[in-house]
């Protein structure tokens, strides 16, 4: 850990990462798949669209990307956080009380964020900062142990989750709505022994289908649409875990940055990722988090950590980037405004320019005309608290 007298370099790749993990987010006000549908024989349009919305099941694209990173990232900062506290005088008992405070406050954000519209309270626990919140209480106490019990707890963490659903029983008839809700919320994609992770029919949606019931509801919770589980705090420990790996590298390689390092196990997480799917042992699937999505997502943040630690921190191109540092140096600040914020400035330039204001090059950019001009309006308010050095922290 860090001594009293030692003075932290800022990484300022992290930032960069963070900040375009949170751009990639933001931009979903671009609504690409708005305009790919106005040009729907356009491979062009098509190729963004893709890469801006989620796969149906299995497999990824960039957007799905999103929620990985920035638990990674949550990972590469704690070895960071714990030596600065413990450069300042903090004591265990102290710093883990903070920990708690910390994930209360992550998780009880996302359930605020998901319950903006609702007549009532939203208990749900799919959001990215609420499962973050669920989990970083261990990985504040995995932080002090020795790399070889990461490891461990790494391992453990991914076999004892792909166990405990490969033997929950799948139903023989499949998986038929209790109460009549639309056959397409209960999708089987798998026969055989992969028909354990089949969406809405696995042993997180039975978890969920007890678990959400016993919190006030308008109605009885039957399923997530999108397949989304509270469960998948566990596997995304792992890729917070997988982190804080990274960050332990980092921290220790100072000033040099461990490329080689981060590429093997980038390539080596990818390659067991995709050698579980194909083999027919656990699909790499972000809605679920299974195991392998853990590995594989786990190893395209290391590539993307690596890539760009050689653009900044060892290439030196930082003024590139820059608009990226202003996102990424107020990550909390940016998922609130991009939550909160969208529909208000959209409604604002519809009311005092009109509807049709950026729909000069035709209606079928329209939507990405209007999205930017959003975005730039989000930029610019992080920008603004830049220039203040106003950040939120959590």
């Amino acid at each position: 850990m860090s001594s009293p007298t030692e003075t932290r370099v800022r990484n300022i790749a992290v930032d960069v990462y963070r900040g375009f993990v949170m751009l990639l987010m933001m931009a979903e006000v671009l609504r690409l798949s708005a305009v790919a549908r106005a040009y729907p024989d356009s491979a062009f349009w098509s190729f963004l669209s893709y890469h801006q919305s989620h796969v149906q099941w299995a497999g990824c694209s960039l957007h799905d990307l999103i929620q990985p990173s920035f638990s990674f990232l949550v990972g590469v900062a704690l070895p960071y956080s714990i030596a600065s506290r413990l450069a300042k005088g903090a004591t265990f008992p102290k710093m883990l009380l903070h920990a708690l405070w910390r994930a209360f406050l992550l998780a009880a954000m996302g359930i605020f964020l998901r319950s903006t519209g609702s007549a009532q309270t939203n208990f749900t626990f799919e959001d990215t900062l609420t499962q973050i919140g669920l989990g970083y209480p261990f990985l504040f106490c995995l932080g002090f142990v020795k790399p070889r019990w990461q490891w461990t707890a790494l391992g453990a963490i991914l076999f004892g989750y792909w166990l405990a659903w490969a033997l929950w029983p799948v139903p023989n008839g499949g998986c038929v709505p209790p109460d009549g809700t639309s056959a397409n919320v209960f999708v089987q994609n798998y026969t055989g022994f992969m028909a354990h992770w089949n969406k809405n029919c696995n042993l997180g949606a039975s978890f969920d289908l007890w678990f959400l019931n016993l919190f006030p509801r308008a109605k009885v919770f039957v399923a997530n649409g999108g397949g989304y589980l509270t469960l998948s705090f566990i596997p995304t420990l792992g890729t917070m875990l997988l982190g804080a790996i990274a960050g332990r590298w980092l921290k220790n390689s100072a000033p040099q940055i461990p490329l080689k390092r981060f590429c093997i196990a980038g390539a080596a997480g990818i390659a067991a990722g995709l050698a579980l799917h194909f083999l027919g042992i656990c699909p790499v699937v972000k809605r679920i988090w299974t195991p392998s999505w853990t590995l594989f997502s786990g190893g395209m943040c290391f590539l993307l950590l690596a890539g760009f630690e050689w653009l900044v921190e060892l290439r030196g191109f930082r003024k590139p980037f820059f608009p990226l540092v202003v996102v990424g140096m107020n990550s909390i600040a940016a998922y609130l405004i991009a939550h909160l914020f969208e529909g208000f400035i959209a409604s604002s330039f519809r009311i005092h320019l009109g509807v049709n204001a950026f729909a000069v090059f035709g209606t079928g950019l329209q939507p990405l005309l209007g999205g930017a001009m959003v975005l730039l309006v989000m930029w610019w308010m992080l920008y603004w608290m830049y220039q203040r050095k106003v950040f939120l922290r959590v």
